[in-house]
């Protein structure tokens, strides 16, 4: 999936971490890259940008979200482009049946704006792509375990998916009133539930971490025999998981969700966390592609998984969602790989703006999945155009 320069921003936003360049002292890097974002137009979707156009567009609405609560003086400008971006995916998101059927579940991303821009029981554009993206979760293709396929590949079930339909199918259900409420207490159990079958299958307890998916039919070249599962952990699919986790028990907790829901989340946060710490990078304070190779042969410090792990360290801790004697070194860490994206990655262009660096620009299942595979589509120098 394509989401850098937006996993960017969204990083940036946990400190506002300024820029250091000569001349460039009073800016933030968040704010910096937004207006990168708004000047080029991204996150608006148009139909000609592929099956992950509309994960860019809800990454966009999620990262100016969280920039406007935190620079309220700033609400003025992220709040339109938020709404701009948002009415964009009405045209191609609002038919269940089709966005159920023509997009990942990445489309998902999207139904916390259009939640927020609409009324309960409102009929605005927001409000009917808001029931149609819910629907989709119910009309979305599973297997014979009630797992998500994560988008057309048969019975394929990606950890991807995960952060763009937990947080939605909670917030959703949560905030939808309901006059079944055996309903929504099925919803949430079926949210906790992907979380749980996809840890069930990917989990490697020998590194505490994730494989990238798993096949339920176990007839892909790369699937597990026993339990299905892809062979390597590619870090930015490792990466949605935790912010998955993160985010969805954040909003389980703002919404006031009985804590059944987010007690097993949390469990698997704590869990995974110290794995990826004990992944790091030493020398540079990165997480590398396939996460668990270090510095076998062709592998690379990879940036954008290297921002969902600051992420996910920095607002762990802030939320108090991490043991206090992890705290200490989750903050070193985020901040020291903070440093890192921005003194290697941000790339400051000619006409001022900025983009971002080297990110895998994608790593499918629907392939060998060997080693090989998984390493060579880097984005060595993206274009200030193109859809990261």
């Amino acid at each position: 999936m394509h989401a850098s320069i937006y996993i960017a921003t969204l990083v940036a936003t946990l400190f506002g971490v300024p820029a250091t360049a000569t001349g460039d002292s009073c800016k933030l890097y968040s704010q910096w890259m937004a207006s990168s974002i708004i000047s080029r137009e991204q996150g608006i979707m148009t139909g000609a940008g592929g099956s992950s156009e509309a994960l860019q567009a809800g990454f966009v609405q999620k990262a100016f979200t969280a920039l406007s609560a935190y620079y309220p003086n700033k609400a003025s400008t992220y709040e339109p482009y938020i709404q701009k971006s948002a009415f964009s995916t009405t045209h191609f998101l609002s038919n269940a049946s089709y966005n159920a059927l023509s997009y990942p579940m990445d489309r998902l991303s999207n139904g916390n704006a259009v939640l927020a821009l609409s009324r309960a029981n409102g009929t605005s554009p927001y409000r009917i792509t808001a029931e149609a993206l819910r629907q989709s979760i119910t009309l979305n293709r599973r297997n014979s375990e009630n797992g998500l396929w994560y988008f057309v590949y048969p019975y394929w079930s990606y950890l991807d998916g995960m952060y763009s339909l937990g947080p939605f199918y909670s917030l959703y259900t949560l905030t939808t009133p309901s006059k079944n409420s055996s309903a929504a207490a099925a919803a949430l159990d079926d949210m906790v539930y992907q979380f749980d079958i996809l840890w069930e299958h990917t989990y490697n307890a020998s590194t505490g971490l994730l494989t990238h998916g798993y096949d339920a039919l176990r007839k892909a070249v790369w699937a597990d025999q026993v339990t299905g599962a892809s062979p390597y952990v590619w870090g930015r699919s490792l990466g949605w998981y935790t912010m998955a986790l993160l985010d969805t028990i954040e909003t389980l907790d703002k919404e006031k969700a009985p804590s059944k829901y987010r007690t097993s989340l949390l469990e698997k946060f704590q869990t995974l966390i110290p794995a990826v710490i004990k992944n790091v990078d030493s020398e540079t304070g990165g997480w590398w592609q396939v996460v668990d190779q270090a510095e076998r042969e062709g592998n690379y410090i990879e940036s954008s998984a290297t921002a969902m792990f600051s992420y996910s360290l920095l607002k762990g801790v802030r939320l108090g969602y991490l043991p206090s004697e992890l705290a200490t070194t989750a903050i070193n860490l985020g901040t020291r790989a903070q440093k890192l994206l921005t003194d290697s990655f941000v790339v400051k262009e000619a006409d001022g703006t900025i983009s971002y660096n080297g990110t895998v620009a994608v790593c499918s299942l629907n392939s060998t999945a060997t080693y090989e595979v998984s390493l060579f589509a880097l984005e060595l120098i993206p274009t200030v155009t193109s859809a990261v």
